[in-house]
Parts: structure tokens; C-alpha cells; sequence
């Protein structure tokens, strides 16, 4: 055989001639990478590395998902024991407010008695029944002030206060400063932030 068909200091056989062109004899890994419908790819991209989506929800293990377990244990119990206080609170509050309209009761029932004791002798003694009448608001207005409401009947001649009286009429008296109580239709009940009901009057005017 001779010798231009085997390679210079080998024993292989002969070696074929290339005839892809230049290009065939470059390495694989120094050729320039070939455009991709026009997207270069890029070696940096974790997505083009990978294939995994860039954000991935973290996997929640046994330990963290007791303690979710707990903590949402815990809440349904808070829950139930603030609903529980609620309704414990309400009871309280309404046993408060039928024990206080019981007591407040209890004090007119005097009240009521000698009303209807004034009416069984209203028809033996008809001159006893203003007697029994005036024993009778005067109790009525003792219960008021047991209650925290006394009755006051110092408005009369005082300087109209819109805190302490009410305005339903005005005369004319020049006797008196304008603006003056001249009378008093209702009287007043309590003091202050006590106050039950303000004085009903009657104010002077100049003119």
C-alpha cells in the first residue's frame, strides 16, 4: 500500500479527507451558539439551567405544620371564651337592671298603699282627703330624694339658666330683670349631672 494513504507516524489506517469545508474541523465547544427563532439563550438564566419556575412555594414540614395546628387551636378557644364572657356580661347586666327597677319599686309601693287607703275613706271623711293628699306627695317626693333626685324649688326669681330650667312661655313684668323666673309651672328634680328633669318656667320679658 503506500504510503500517502496512512498517516505519518501512526500504525491506523487511512485517513478520509474532510469534505464538509472549514467549519467541520472547528471543535463543537468553540463554535458560537446558533439563534433560536431569534432568543439568544443565556448560560446565567436559573430558568434556562434548570427548567424550574423562578418562584417555588416552600414545603411546610411536620414540626411547622403542628405548630399551625396549635396556634389555630388556640384561637378557636380564645374565641369561644371571649363569646362566653360576652354572654356572661349581658346576664350580669340584666340581673343588675331587674334588681335595680325591683328596688326602686319596692320604695313606691308605700306610696301606692296610703294612695289607696286615702281612696277607701274618701267617701267617710271627704275633708280628710287633702290631708291624705298632701301626706302623700310628700312621701312621694321623700322616695325622689332617697333616690338621688330631691326636689329644689329655689328657681323661682333666679336667672334664667338653659342648664337648669326650661323655657315654655314669657310674660311681660317690668318689676323684675328680663330674663327672670316669674314662675314655676314644674319643679325641678336633682342637681347637676343628677339632674331628673329641669324646671319648667315661665320667663320675664322687657316688652
Amino acid at each position: 500500500m503506500s504510503e500517502r494513504g496512512r498517516s505519518p507516524g501512526s500504525g491506523q489506517g487511512p485517513v478520509q479527507a474532510s469534505t464538509g469545508g472549514a467549519s467541520d474541523a472547528i471543535p463543537a465547544q468553540a463554535r458560537p451558539p446558533e439563534p433560536d427563532s431569534g432568543k439568544p439563550v443565556s448560560a446565567e438564566s436559573p430558568q434556562a439551567e434548570t427548567g424550574a419556575p423562578e418562584s417555588a412555594a416552600p414545603e411546610i414540614g411536620p414540626a411547622a405544620a403542628q405548630r399551625i395546628a396549635e396556634l389555630e387551636d388556640l384561637r378557636l378557644r380564645a374565641l369561644a371564651d371571649l363569646e362566653n364572657l360576652r354572654k356572661k356580661c349581658a346576664g350580669q347586666v340584666s340581673r343588675a337592671e331587674a334588681e335595680t327597677r325591683a328596688r326602686v319599686s319596692l320604695q313606691w309601693l308605700p306610696v301606692v298603699d296610703n294612695l289607696e287607703r286615702a281612696l277607701a275613706h274618701a267617701q267617710a271623711d271627704p275633708g280628710s282627703i287633702a290631708d291624705g293628699v298632701q301626706a302623700i306627695r310628700n312621701q312621694a317626693v321623700s322616695v325622689l330624694a332617697q333616690l338621688g333626685y330631691p326636689r329644689r324649688d329655689d328657681d323661682l326669681g333666679a336667672e334664667f339658666d338653659p342648664a337648669r330650667h326650661e323655657a315654655i312661655a314669657s310674660r311681660h313684668d317690668p318689676g323684675v330683670p328680663e330674663g327672670s323666673v316669674v314662675e314655676v309651672v314644674a319643679p325641678a328634680y336633682g342637681e347637676g349631672d343628677r339632674q331628673l328633669r329641669p324646671a319648667q318656667v315661665v320667663v320675664a320679658r322687657s316688652s
